[in-house]
């Protein structure tokens, strides 16, 4: 067992992965299960066996929904998504190529529009997506409409101490490149002024 691999997931997700006793009530309620490879249960036996480079190369990781029904019937309380998060974050910490990289680049999109309009806003993400991904047809007559029965807002909403949502992203930034964090830190308060 690579001790050191649980023990990392366990410090970046904040969750006792070693509670879990595998009654797969995670895996019964996760609604994208039929995509994955091993399902939610198996994956906390995965890190509870320390198989480190098996799980950070898995599509299971990017293909999570973060949903949190698997957390959410959890005996123990586990927040598997938060599993989930910790895995894909040390799986690009690693340098691991993700397997589903349509999954990871709309994971770093999403990032990307929070920390720049400090939320999300699904038309800025769905435009960006479709340009980085250049599958600009696929499900184009859901997204027109959507916007036609005004569920997806043209233009994003402001908000209110946006420097404080970049701040969060450069304390969480912190925990993977720690170098890049004061130089960050300048960046927002020059923008604040």
């Amino acid at each position: 067992m690579n001790q050191n691999f649980v023990e990392t997931i366990e410090t970046i997700s904040g969750e006792p992965i070693l509670l879990c006793y595998h009654c797969h009530k995670c895996t019964a309620g996760c609604p994208v299960v039929e995509e994955m490879e091993y399902g939610p249960d198996r994956i906390l036996r995965m890190v509870q066996l320390g198989e480190r480079e098996r799980l950070l190369k898995s599509r299971d990781i990017w293909l999570c929904a973060a949903c949190e029904t698997c957390g959410t019937r959890c005996p123990n309380g586990i927040d598997i998504a938060k599993v989930m998060d910790a895995l894909r974050m040390e799986a690009l910490r690693s340098g691991v190529i993700p397997a589903e990289p349509d999954a990871a680049k709309f994971h770093k999109l999403f990032l990307y529009v929070v920390q720049t309009l400090g939320r999300s806003h699904e038309a800025s993400l769905l435009i960006a997506y479709k340009l980085w991904t250049m599958n600009l047809m696929a499900d184009m007559d859901s997204g027109v409409q959507l916007f036609l029965k005004g569920k997806v807002p043209l233009f994003p909403k402001t908000i209110k101490g946006r420097d404080h949502v970049k701040r969060i992203f450069v304390k969480s930034a912190e925990a993977i490149a720690p170098e890049k964090t004061a130089a960050a830190e300048a960046a927002i308060s020059q923008e604040a002024k």
